[in-house]
């Protein structure tokens, strides 16, 4: 809405911005602006879009806009006095997350996205513009576009009834405030694991990640499993903390079936993935192996880990919120040259895991299969029998303690849960959710994709170079971008950190500074429960990063709340930095 001439109304007149009240205002050649963010908004297009629609405008709708309207006669009391000029209703494109869709289409090659702006599109113009030219001439972004990057998109959410569900609500939250963990609210419950009803039984509270409910903590009983909101610690906080102290201490079970999951298949599968993994794939059938994928300037592309089942099969493990960036990499492998065939195996197969001290007194109890140190060693599998079923058992940790995942097929989850939890009574056995995992994840210095590595992160800077095999055959993709870093370090490197001094919570973006000065930012920030002090992840950038000893000088700070905290900056993990836990 544009106002009539209001008279010495500033030329500068500030924009301003009422979130509280879903408005904003802003000086217009003498008029009032005053445009309005509902938190409910309308749904248009669902019968699709007239070829000639452009920047047209809709029927007025003031029943809608009222109360929005009564906020800002509350807001500039003068607006009583002063007739409206224009009244403009027109669309916007609004995306499920409020993020805009950026980069190549992961199921098309070569269709470049710049899309869903949600209103900031010419504020974003020269950023998206510059980006874009990269991607299409050189194949990359210069800088780190994974919040926004097309390939995050799942295809169910480009359904017609999720985006009329789900844009209802998104529009709403650019002008609410923007809690930690905060849940979307609409779009829910549809992507549901074989364990989903058990969990919620257990007191699951479930959060969502590719659409997949997932239990992020679980509420004792007589305690109610909804998020209470807060910048401080949330109603969840010590719930998740007796979790995170129950897997350090004695067993607990985590249920992670949403993880992706990827059959690569055929005569050329191990000779694709050696080629596009950083680690040697090339094992036994035995052997586990977690690797990165690079891009060819040495960018982590994809974060994963690989078993091979068989001499030419071979399945590749990822996070949730990863999957069709490592599906993309994995399916442009698919050539005309290359007998290599990939398979969405997602939705096949739950992962349960079983994690903690007393793991494999658990384990035991549950295989006859021999689970010893001896005859099952860290970063192995078998193939194990769980009552009735047979369970590919892959015994790696992102907790950081002995443990097992269980991979087993869907049809088979609810009996192997039901024989995990009987055994499990006689060891205290905890449930633990996805909240826990990642503060015990954090204590151990243990990367996340799209947080703590990226496409515009190398494993020299991230500090994975230990997963390199240099002298594989055949080499890798990146291998030569890598090599040049390693003859000339780069001046950016990944730390971890404590604030021992701290009682504030961190979350990522913190500013990091060396003797006073801003050097770094954080990855990734939770609140260790094993040395009671927020930990986390963040890049340092200084040339001499990689110089011996220099994380021993100077005075580093991490920036929280207006105020300075010292850090404690450490290259090893902060938490049993030998990993004997896990590989005991």
């Amino acid at each position: 809405m544009v106002t009539e001439n209001i008279p010495n109304l500033p030329s500068d007149l500030p924009i301003i911005r009422d979130l509280d009240n879903c408005i904003y205002f802003k000086e217009d050649a003498g008029k009032l602006l005053i445009g309005v963010f509902e938190r409910e908004a309308v749904p248009w297009g669902m019968d699709g879009i007239p070829e000639d629609f452009s920047f047209d405008q809709l029927p007025d709708d003031f029943a809608h806009i009222q109360p929005y309207l009564e906020n800002a006669l509350r807001r500039v009391p003068q607006l009583e006095n002063t007739g409206f000029q224009l009244v403009f209703n027109g669309p916007e494109s609004f995306t499920p997350d409020d993020n805009y869709y950026l980069g190549e289409s992961h199921e098309i090659q070569n269709l470049f996205v710049a899309a869903g702006f949600n209103s900031i599109g010419i504020q974003s113009a020269g950023g998206v513009g510059k980006v874009l030219s990269e991607i299409v001439l050189e194949g990359r972004a210069s800088v780190d576009i994974v919040p926004v990057n097309v390939k995050r998109v799942q295809s169910f959410q480009n359904t017609s009834q999720y985006l009329y569900d789900r844009t209802k609500e998104t529009l709403g939250l650019l002008y609410a405030m923007h809690w930690p963990y905060r849940q979307p609210e609409t779009a829910r419950n549809a992507r549901q694991t074989p364990l989903y009803e058990k969990l919620s039984h257990q007191g699951a509270c479930f959060g969502v990640v590719g659409g997949w409910e997932r239990p992020n903590w679980y509420a004792p009983e007589g305690e109610k499993a909804e998020y209470v909101y807060s910048w401080d610690r949330q109603n969840w906080f010590d719930y998740s903390a007796k979790e995170h102290r129950a897997t350090r201490e004695n067993v607990t079970f985590f249920e992670l079936s949403s993880f992706s999951k990827f059959l690569v298949q055929g005569r050329d599968a191990e000779a694709t993935l050696n080629f596009l993994s950083t680690n040697n794939v090339a094992v036994d059938a035995r052997r586990v192996v977690y690797t990165q994928f690079l891009n060819n300037d040495a960018g982590i592309e994809a974060d994963v880990t690989i078993m091979r089942l068989k001499e030419d099969t071979f399945m590749v493990i990822a996070g949730a919120a990863t999957h069709n960036f490592v599906y993309s990499c994995l399916n442009r492998s698919c050539t005309n040259d290359n007998h290599l065939f990939v398979t969405d195996v997602a939705s096949a197969y739950s992962t349960l895991a079983i994690m903690g001290p007393n793991a494999r007194l658990l384990m035991q109890k549950l295989t006859p299969n021999d689970v010893s140190h001896g005859a099952f060693p860290f970063a192995t599998k078998k193939t194990i029998e769980i009552g009735y079923a047979n369970v590919e058992a892959l015994r790696i940790s992102y907790v950081g303690e002995l443990g097992w995942e269980l991979y087993v097929p869907t049809e088979y989850t609810a009996h192997v849960y039901e024989r995990i939890v009987n055994e499990g009574k006689d060891f205290g056995l905890k449930h633990a959710g996805y909240h826990a995992l990642n503060t015990l994840r954090l204590e151990k210095g243990f990367r996340e994709w799209g947080h703590d590595i990226g496409p515009t992160d190398t494993p020299i800077e991230a500090g994975l170079s230990f997963l390199v095999d240099w002298n594989k055959k055949g080499g890798f993709r990146g291998r030569e971008a890598l090599l040049k870093q390693k003859d000339s370090p780069p001046g950016k490197r990944l730390v971890s950190f404590i604030l021992p001094t701290c009682d504030k919570l961190i979350y990522g973006e913190e500013p990091l500074l060396l003797n006073k000065m801003i050097s770094g930012r954080v990855t990734s920030g939770g609140f260790s429960h094993t040395l009671n002090c927020p930990v986390g992840l963040a890049y340092i950038q200084h040339p001499e990063v990689f110089r011996k000893g220099f994380f021993n000088e100077g005075l580093y700070e991490v920036e929280v709340g207006k105020l300075r905290y010292p850090a404690e900056i450490s290259l090893l993990p902060l938490c049993d930095p030998k990993n004997s836990y896990m590989k005991s």
